[in-house]
């Protein structure tokens, strides 16, 4: 009966005090198409959830045993985050060292790429956090329904291998909190690849308000923050500034680079939400809109972006998000950008986006002429 944790390499008797030290996970055995991933759970009922791949999932119980558990399909190359639900509380897998946060945990197939300069870390553990920090109350973004204007924020700055050109990292408390930017720039620079950089690393308060098509956050960061960041004694280049933001953040960090030119003119972007359009959140099927959204018709005005270098990602496990991003890739390659574009072993999934975060950020920086 217990054949079925015996192919995850987990043998004894479900339940046991000798099943439970020796359990692990997740452990995943090959599929025909790709492969089949056990999850495992000690106590009460629960279910299995995922940052954006999947549904819930419900795990089963083994027997009359304190054992759950749930056989997951995955696909071929896929980094995930997940956690599980008991009882009406989020937790972490007990049984898995890699962490995000308190309550999340990450699952790697066999065959995703390693990330690397990107350290394990348990849910437990607390990521270090820089040093600097700058206390920034924003009048600029009062235009924002006056939600956001006054309001302080917390913007952790960090000069990697003594600092340079600045790398704003949208979506920044995710970065601190949840994924070690921090040690994983430090990492990149001290190996060669990554010049100096000086990260700041900037708080969202509201990101529909902030990362929508507006010029008032960006405004503020060329007016106020950026200032701000200069003024502070840190080594900081905004003369090169890159821009770094996934989802809603990479159409923001885009839209950026349309509109503000002189501001921003090197972006790293994975899974740009180039859906958006005013509309579109508001919509049952918000993808299912203008392909492109509002950014594809800004490009298709021909823009002269030839001062613009721009690396984009997306994921090989968001098929809806592909026409979308295609096309923004297209027109902004015809409008004269240095493009670069690449496809990722990923969902919508920070976990999945690091490897491309430090990659991104290193090709923006970049002499053009290389």
């Amino acid at each position: 009966m217990d054949s079925t944790f015996a192919a995850y390499g987990m043998p004894g008797e479900p339940g046991t005090g000798a099943f439970w030290a020796a359990a692990k996970g997740p452990a995943a055995v090959p599929s025909q198409d790709g492969w089949t991933v056990l999850f495992l759970w000690r106590g009460s009922p629960a279910s299995l959830h995922f940052e954006s791949w999947s549904e819930p999932v419900a795990l089963r119980r083994w027997e009359e045993t304190d054992c759950w558990y749930a056989e997951v399909a995955m696909p071929a190359r896929l980094r995930v985050t997940y956690w599980l639900v008991s009882d009406g509380a989020a937790y972490a897998d007990p049984f898995n060292p890699v962490g995000a946060g308190g309550d999340r945990s990450i699952a790697a197939t066999p065959d995703a790429p390693d990330q690397p300069h990107w350290p394990a870390v348990g849910a437990d553990d607390v990521l270090p956090l820089p040093r600097v920090r700058l206390r920034w109350i924003s009048e600029g973004l009062n235009g924002l329904g006056g939600k956001l204007g006054g309001r302080r924020r917390t913007v952790r700055v960090h000069p990697a291998g003594g600092g340079g050109p600045i790398v704003l990292l949208l979506d920044g408390d995710d970065w601190l909190h949840l994924h070690p930017a921090m040690t994983a720039f430090d990492s990149a620079v001290s190996r060669g690849d990554l010049p100096p950089v000086t990260l700041v690393f900037l708080p969202v308060l509201d990101r529909g308000a902030e990362f929508g098509c507006r010029p008032e956050l960006w405004e503020a960061v060329r007016d106020e923050l950026l200032p701000l960041v200069t003024e502070s004694g840190v080594t900081a280049d905004a003369g090169r500034l890159v821009v770094a933001g996934q989802s809603l953040g990479g159409l923001s960090a885009v839209y950026a680079a349309l509109e503000f030119p002189g501001l921003v003119s090197r972006v790293a972007c994975q899974s740009g939400s180039f859906w958006w359009t005013p509309a579109a959140p508001g919509l049952a099927d918000p993808l299912g809109g203008p392909v492109g959204g509002v950014v594809a018709e800004r490009l298709r005005r021909r823009p002269d972006l030839s001062g613009l270098r721009v690396a984009f990602d997306l994921g090989e496990h968001e098929p809806r998000m592909l026409p979308h991003g295609e096309l923004v890739e297209t027109l902004a390659a015809e409008a004269g950008a240095t493009v670069q574009v690449s496809r990722s072993p990923a969902g919508h999934d920070r976990a999945s986006w690091r490897h491309a975060l430090l990659r991104d950020v290193a090709w923006a920086l970049r002499d053009s002429r290389e």
